[in-house]
Formats: structure tokens, C-alpha cells, sequence
């Protein structure tokens, strides 16, 4: 089973900017059938409180693996995640599941994104389009590649596991990995190249 790898193709300290580059990218590939996901770490109740006011339809969960193991009869519907309406708001609860996490997935292109950068991004946190499409490039020997064309924004996170804070704003593009003689650097430097960037880091597996 082929998987992908990402390379950054651009930093800044300006996360409305990274979005501005990110959606640059989108463009090279078609979006006929992308869908966009994202996803925020929230450490405190207020933050939590926010972004259920900002984002009314997103889901909250834990990733406390051992909360896991303390109560597999998950009481609380957090390992799995909870829908915004049905969150409890109260602050005593809230601080005893702290750090949640706030996603929305498969949203159209363009219905979330600055919406949620301009809540989320003072946190850890990740906008990701999937199911692009990369052209094909004959003169340059690249394939087109329909399964891994893939375009994210790692806001204050220099990885993709969103484990770690780093300051900044990271753009990564996604492209098939395995076919071997730097042709997935290639690849990904071509498409930096479409909008004016290039890869300015090693790359990232998943």
C-alpha cells in the first residue's frame, strides 16, 4: 500500500499568510472533489468555551491514552468524541478533561478555513485538504497522483503529529512516496515551484 510524504514549502509567523500560500498550492491541483478537515488543541476551559461558540458544529474529544485505560466504558463520549451541542459547558467538568481537541472533517473547500484560522491559530493546530489532484508533468517525468495530493497547514507545530509547539506557520504539500531516485523531493519542489516557493525542509512521513 503506497503512503505519503510531506515536504515545507513555506514558514511564517503570519498565520493568515500561510493560509494565503496554502490555498496558492490548492490551486495547482484540482479541487474538484477535495475536501478540507481541520483540527486545535485546546489547553484551557476558556479556549474550549470559544471555539464551541466560533465552531457550533465541530466535535470534541481526548487523547489521553490513559484515560483510556482508567475507564474503557468511556462515561464521558470524549474518547470518541462529542458534538458541540452536546458538550457540557460547565467550567467544572471541562477542567477535568483538559487539553480537548476540536475537529471538523470532510468540510467543502473554503467553508471553514478562515473562519478557523482566525480562532485557532494561537494554538496547536492543523488545516488539511484532501483528495486533490496532482497534474501530470510529462516534461519533468511526474505522474499525476489522484490518492496523495494532500496540502496542510501546521499552525505553532513544526511536525505533523502536532506534538510539540514551535512558533510559526508551516505549509506542507503531500506526494507520493516510493518511487524512488528523489522523485518525491522532485515532485514536491515542482509544485512549490508553481507558486513561487520551494522546499525548505526535510521531508515528513506519516
Amino acid at each position: 500500500m503506497s503512503v505519503d510524504v510531506a515536504y515545507p514549502v513555506f514558514h511564517t509567523p503570519d498565520p493568515a499568510l500561510a493560509l494565503l500560500v496554502a490555498r496558492q498550492l490548492l490551486s495547482v491541483g484540482d479541487q474538484e472533489h477535495a475536501r478540507v478537515c481541520v483540527d486545535v488543541e485546546l489547553p484551557r476551559v476558556a479556549d474550549v468555551l470559544h471555539v464551541l461558540s466560533a465552531m457550533p458544529d465541530a466535535w470534541f474529544r481526548k487523547e489521553d491514552v490513559d484515560d483510556w485505560v482508567r475507564d474503557q466504558s468511556d462515561p464521558t463520549g470524549l474518547h470518541v468524541g462529542v458534538h458541540a451541542p452536546q458538550l457540557p459547558m460547565d467550567a467544572a467538568f471541562l477542567s477535568t478533561h483538559l487539553p480537548l481537541w476540536a475537529s471538523m472533517l470532510d468540510q467543502p473547500v473554503g467553508s471553514i478555513e478562515d473562519t478557523f484560522t482566525a480562532v485557532a491559530s494561537k494554538y496547536v493546530a492543523e488545516i488539511r485538504w484532501d483528495s486533490l489532484a496532482w497534474p501530470e508533468v510529462p516534461e519533468r517525468d511526474l505522474y499525476a497522483d489522484y490518492k496523495h495530493a494532500v496540502v496542510t497547514v501546521l499552525f505553532n507545530a513544526s511536525t505533523r503529529e502536532l506534538d510539540e509547539w514551535s512558533n510559526g506557520h508551516t505549509v506542507l504539500v503531500h506526494v507520493r512516496r516510493g518511487n524512488g531516485h528523489g522523485y518525491e523531493e522532485r515532485h514536491a519542489s515542482w509544485l512549490a515551484e508553481q507558486i513561487g516557493q520551494t522546499v525548505i525542509g526535510p521531508p515528513q512521513f506519516s
